[in-house]
């Protein structure tokens, strides 16, 4: 399928919206503050908070540039705000009043009139008519001051050149240069209505196009998204033609609610388990979306951000360090045989459930990659206090993954595994319980980890049993590592390993196909992962996933629909795998073709561009008929063929084989490509020339049966033939290794006319009617 990585717009659809819409705000604060903001009306949005610190302080966004959306549906950037006037109004309660000292307050960031960076901090009480918790706010740019006082000391804001404005939001006991805890955890809340963009420039164009929808899903996280609203994340969604379905990862750093210890740290282990910011984020995603018609999946992990993570919920390797992400800040790994997580997720998963229901939602809920962690030094984290009470401690501790282990220490391998599979079994069966059988969970397994080939006994820890089908009502798989790398191979592997070990149905299974990390790699990597999606098309995967949207939005991806079918297209692609049933008389013509642009310059010489890479050949196989019943043959041909709507195969009299032209075929006769240890595929090919710059003819039409492959010239059978000529190794031919092949061959071809001239009294007198050929290039 089509795509495109789309950096602006270029006469696209666009509308236009108010500057200011509320869809379009966003927030941000320090952890372990934890805020939302989300849409309440046209003209209204929400914030809420729930603050731990003295000097924590929150910011209610607006970006002059819009970084957020898709390229073809943000809004245009506009830093001027000349005799412009932004009216709301406010409403509090939990934060600091508009006319406290360090009260709500308008940063501005811009550039003053001689371009300097510059900011200016407007107190919004000055501005504001009404009681310090109830009031109607009005800013007009070209008369903003900052400063607390500015009938005596005004500082007159820039109003042609800013960057962002953020309000700023902080709790009543709130002491800048005080980091301690507060008295007690404070929930505040900040209502914005009525807003209102008045005087010049008060709309900004915005893109608004509207993808035909293509059949492929949306994953989002929550932990990349929790400063947006859930409406501009939905328009994103619905813009780019994904539908039926979102699956929404809940995070692993932004949904908890912390409880204060008694050592004064902040940790996860709450018994109300959410936050209220997140809860009332995602009732306001479920509503948008049910509007629209999306179900969301709502997925979350044994992972918390370290952190936060309570010390004894935490995996452990041998050696008592805990199981840590690579992420900055890490993350940590839940141990599964832990009373206090079994129950946190237990919970979690009631919780989670019972919104969706509240919704009106149906219950999805995804349990997203529950493994025990592997460290960087292959060390498997298994060991933590509740797991070795378990284990027997006769057995040598595991300390390479890698290495050769003794039965016992893989029984103790697959005893975690087991207790693993428990785990996620008691999270399925409460859901069940409680919401009835047609609540659909689902199982998110990583193939790179769960069947790294470093480490053979990885299945035995990671892939219990127990998730066999029919225990989750569908298995979703992603392999975004080996995607993204082109370890083709392993893909491969992988898929038959789990259909063997699971054995879901393709109809029970999904395939998340992502992500791209590095704006950098963006080029190479959605190129890979668009024909993931393809190739999951191709075996029969009803459901996919692009993981995940931010980094749809900041690439610009923008997956395209297959055109609808037309039937007369569809006849001209057609193909039948079927020889010319007539030999070739010797007077058949074969003309190759190459097609080369040449420029004549004032001065006589000439400049050629080669055109194609690869010849199109020509036949005539009309002197080939040496009979009437040959020529009936070839009317009942032509007639099945449609003239020149269906393809078939040729067998070129003088071009047939890999060995030089018409020899007999060995292994060693063609250079088809070097292993890089990923690979698995390999297109056939043939070469003319010389070695150093020879001209290279893929084969996609080659005949199955007499084709011999080798690696270092070493005869290999591990290998399927696919479409269009592909070889494909069951496992990834080394790095370095050269592959070679050989072949005998026919040529894609059509009738060149959908008319056919035979004259009988031409036939009879003994000449030939022309039957012009044309070669079909396919694509490869």
């Amino acid at each position: 399928m089509a795509f495109w990585l789309a950096r602006q717009r270029d006469g696209q659809n666009s509308d236009f919206i108010q500057r200011f819409d509320p869809r379009f705000w966003t927030i941000d604060f320090p952890r372990p503050m934890m805020a939302c903001v989300y849409v309440t009306g046209p003209d209204s949005l929400r914030v809420d908070l729930e603050i731990h610190h003295r000097d924590a302080l929150a910011g209610l966004i607006w970006e002059s540039e819009d970084t957020l959306d898709h390229p073809l549906l943000a809004y245009d950037t506009d830093r001027d705000y000349s005799r412009t006037t932004l009216r709301f109004r406010w409403k509090s309660e939990g934060v600091l009043p508009l006319d406290a000292v360090h009260g709500p307050t308008l940063t501005i960031e811009g550039e003053d009139a001689a371009g300097n960076p510059r900011s200016w901090y407007v107190r919004l009480w000055n501005y504001a008519e009404g009681s310090p918790t109830d009031a109607l706010v009005t800013l007009p740019f070209s008369q903003l001051a900052g400063g607390w006082d500015i009938a005596a000391a005004p500082d007159p804001v820039e109003p042609s050149r800013i960057d962002r404005m953020f309000i700023s939001l902080v709790p009543p006991a709130y002491d800048p240069a005080d980091p301690g805890l507060l008295a007690s955890r404070v929930n505040g809340w900040v209502e914005l209505s009525e807003i209102a963009c008045e005087g010049d420039r008060p709309m900004l164009p915005i893109g608004d196009i509207m993808i035909p929808p293509h059949d492929t899903r949306i994953a989002t996280a929550y932990d990349d998204s929790y400063n947006q609203t859930p409406t501009r994340l939905m328009r994103n969604i619905r813009g780019l033609g994904y539908r039926d379905e979102i699956l929404h990862y809940l995070g692993m750093s932004h949904y908890y609610r912390l409880k204060r210890q008694a050592d004064g740290t902040l940790l996860a282990n709450h018994p109300r388990l959410t936050c209220v910011p997140a809860i009332n984020w995602l009732r306001a995603l479920f509503i948008s979306g049910r509007e629209q018609g999306y179900d969301v999946i709502l997925s979350y992990s044994y992972e918390l951000l370290a952190q936060h993570c309570p010390p004894d919920w935490m995996q452990r390797a041998h050696d008592g360090s805990p199981a840590l992400t690579g992420w900055e800040p890490p993350s940590a790994l839940l141990s599964p045989v832990n009373s206090a997580v079994d129950t946190h997720l237990r919970e979690l998963g009631l919780q989670l459930a019972r919104l969706q229901v509240e919704a009106g939602l149906p219950v999805k809920i995804q349990i997203g990659e529950p493994w025990w962690w592997v460290n960087s030094d292959f060390e498997p984290c298994i060991y933590d206090a509740n797991m070795r009470s378990i284990l027997d401690p006769a057995v040598p501790d595991i300390t390479d993954m890698r290495a050769d282990l003794s039965e016992a220490q893989k029984a103790a391998l697959s005893l975690a595994g087991a207790r693993l599979g428990t785990s996620t079994e008691s999270i399925r069966n409460d859901i069940k319980d409680a919401q009835g059988p047609e609540a659909e969970l689902l199982l998110l397994a990583f193939t790179p980890t769960i069947l790294h080939l470093e480490m053979p006994d990885m299945p035995l820890l990671n892939l219990p049993d127990v998730w066999q089908h029919p225990q989750f009502d569908r298995l979703q798989l992603e392999d975004y590592d080996w995607l993204t790398s082109g370890a083709e191979a392993l893909r491969r592997q992988a898929y038959e390993t789990m259909q063997a070990t699971l054995q879901y149905p393709l109809e029970n299974q999904d395939y998340l196909a992502g992500f791209v990390l590095n704006a950098e790699d963006a080029e190479s990597h959605w190129q890979l992962i668009d024909a993931g999606l393809d190739e999951a098309i191709a075996r029969g995967v009803p459901r996919r996933f692009v993981w995940a949207l931010p980094q749809v939005c900041r690439d610009g991806y923008t997956r395209l629909p297959t055109p609808p079918p037309d039937e007369e297209e569809d006849d001209m692609e057609a193909f039948d795998d079927v020889i010319y049933p007539l030999a070739l008389g010797r007077d058949a013509a074969v003309s190759p073709e190459f097609s080369t642009a040449i420029v004549l310059t004032a001065s006589g010489h000439e400049r050629r561009n080669s055109q194609w890479s690869d010849a199109r050949l020509r036949f005539d196989v009309g002197p080939g008929i040496r009979s009437e019943n040959e020529l009936g043959t070839l009317i009942r041909f032509f007639r099945a063929r449609r003239g020149a709507a269906r393809g078939f195969r040729l067998s070129d009299p003088f071009d047939f084989s890999s060995n030089v032209m018409t020899g007999t075929p060995g292994m060693l006769d063609q250079n088809i490509g070097t292993g890089d240890g990923l690979t698995a595929s390999f297109q056939l090919t043939k070469s003319y020339g010389e070695v150093a710059d020879p001209q290279i003819r893929p084969i996609t039409r080659p005949r199955a049966e007499t084709i011999q492959v080798a690696i270092d010239g070493v005869a290999s059978s591990a290998w399927l033939l696919d479409q269009g000529g592909k070889i494909v190794f069951i496992i990834a031919p080394p790095a370095g290794s050269t592959i070679t092949a050989g072949f005998l061959f026919d040529v894609p071809v059509r009738f060149a006319e959908d008319r056919l001239d035979v004259a009988g009294a031409n036939f009879a007198a003994g000449e030939a009617p022309s039957v012009p050929l044309i070669e079909i290039r396919e694509a490869v």
